[in-house]
């Protein structure tokens, strides 16, 4: 991205000032070097984004952002309905509430070097993963709409988890004001055999040692020692979120708001029939995510538990990165409440935030960034000053630095697999050409993601984790 074009309001926060049809400034949040090595594209896309009716305060591009479709990946958004703000399918993205979920293990790494290679292949063979992967479960129609409206609290009423396991989720693990009924029949028969599998991308299944504490007050209240075992899953709605995605996109596009300045930005506003209809079938999906992602932790239990007897994996916690949720903020001196779009990027409520469970309001919200298979992933708390910048988002995850397509020219699956082995790191997949598109080098340094958001003030960090075993589709 051309620095000229952009006005530095300090290290860490770059401004594009308001000019044709923009209605507030779009912001960027990183470091000198990741802003040079953004594509123009995020710049041209959150200039778009900044048009959109009812922003509030600004567009915002997050340290891993990168292109998308729409709104740039990293991008955040706050829109007031009754300042006739509009929803947008591409301000969301088509993988609904895909997210990461981290687990605890109470094991350090020696306790799991004598037994890594059984583990890796015990989780391989337990958790379906690839494109098109089924999985055991199958819902019929009615199973599917409880599931829709249902979430993780429909998963653990099945018996996959615990009750205890809710309180360390968004929500509850349940969103509310799902509409399964908007849900397209093409959509639901896509997930009616895919419940509890991981999908394919850049989705994973990762064991992961604590390697470094930057913070050891919060790492305390976490329960995070350096050495310890974890577990992160990253995964979303499989799918039905993708058909909710087209289907809705497609309807935008002929029923919704005009004018817009790129097809990709299609929305409704939030008070119409449509707009409405979105929402309704967006929070479905999201349970579906967050269903989802409570099964494959009820199969990496059974995992572990044929491997270790006794060991009792407990949910840190369970964020979302592609979701549309109303919250309420503060915007020229008043709290409003506004539907906060994030595509790719995750709330991140500071100390304190009344939405926390009790047992993390001290700390702040756990975000969980990862890294793909060779690279570190971090855990950070929200901060208080994140409301006033960025409506409490923080980033994700690293951002893409090439395409799919540019990463298989470079790298083959099989020898990354062979060189990862030498470094300790058991990788398990079904695809080699999909190990390829997810090369470690073709993202940017996770390191530098981390490092800014803590500096921008969006977040800060608690621990670095390495991976051990990385199951992929």
């Amino acid at each position: 991205m051309n620095l000229q074009s952009l006005t530095r309001r300090s290290e860490f926060q770059w401004q594009i000032e308001p000019t044709g049809n923009m209605r507030v400034p779009a912001i960027i949040y990183a470091g000198e070097k990741l802003v040079t090595e953004m594509d123009e594209k995020v710049r041209e896309q959150l200039v778009n984004v900044a048009t959109l009716p009812g922003i509030q305060k600004a567009a915002y591009a997050m340290p891993d952002a990168h292109w998308g479709y729409g709104f740039p990946i990293g991008g955040v958004a706050a829109f007031d309905p009754d300042e006739g703000g509009v929803i947008s399918a591409g301000g969301v993205g088509f993988d609904i509430s895909c997210g990461v979920r981290a687990l605890q293990t109470g094991l350090s790494a020696t306790d799991l070097t004598p037994i890594k290679s059984l583990l890796a292949d015990a989780l391989f063979h337990q958790i379906p993963a690839g494109v098109g992967s089924t999985g055991a479960i199958h819902l019929t129609d009615s199973e599917m709409d409880q599931m829709l409206s249902g979430g993780a609290r429909w998963a653990v009423g099945r018996g996959y988890g615990f009750g205890q396991d809710l309180e360390r989720i968004e929500e509850g693990g349940c969103a509310s004001g799902a509409r399964p009924e908007c849900v397209s029949p093409h959509a639901k028969k896509r997930q009616a055999h895919e419940m509890g599998t991981l999908g394919s991308g850049n989705h994973y299944l990762e064991v992961q040692r604590i390697a470094e504490i930057f913070d050891a007050a919060v790492a305390s209240i976490l329960g995070l020692r350096q050495d310890d075992i974890l577990i992160s899953i990253h995964c979303g709605s499989r799918g039905l979120g993708h058909q909710v995605g087209t289907d809705y996109l497609k309807s935008m596009v002929i029923e919704g708001y005009r004018p817009i300045p790129d097809r990709e930005l299609a929305c409704a506003p939030i008070h119409s029939d449509l707009g409405q209809r979105y929402l309704g079938a967006m929070r479905a999906a999201t349970n579906c995510a967050l269903a989802n992602r409570q099964i494959i932790t009820h199969l990496t239990r059974a995992a572990f538990a044929g491997v270790l007897p006794g060991a009792r994996l407990t949910l840190l916690y369970d964020v979302s990165h592609n979701t549309c949720k109303i919250e309420r903020h503060r915007v020229d001196g008043e709290t409003r409440e506004l539907f906060v779009h994030r595509k790719g990027a995750t709330r991140d409520f500071g100390p304190g935030h009344p939405e926390l469970p009790a047992s993390l309001r001290e700390a702040g919200q756990p975000v969980l960034i990862g890294g793909t298979m060779g690279t570190e992933s971090y855990i950070l708390v929200g901060t208080e000053e994140s409301e006033r910048l960025s409506f409490s988002s923080a980033c994700h995850g690293a951002g893409r630095a090439m395409s799919r397509t540019q990463a298989t020219k470079q790298w083959q699956g099989r020898k990354l697999i062979d060189d990862l082995a030498q470094k300790g790191i058991l990788v398990r997949t079904r695809s080699y050409r999909g190990v390829a598109e997810e090369a470690p080098g073709a993202y940017k340094d996770v390191n530098a993601v981390a490092l800014a958001a803590e500096q921008a003030g969006l977040s800060r960090r608690v621990a670095r984790l390495v991976p051990l075993i990385c199951v992929k589709g």
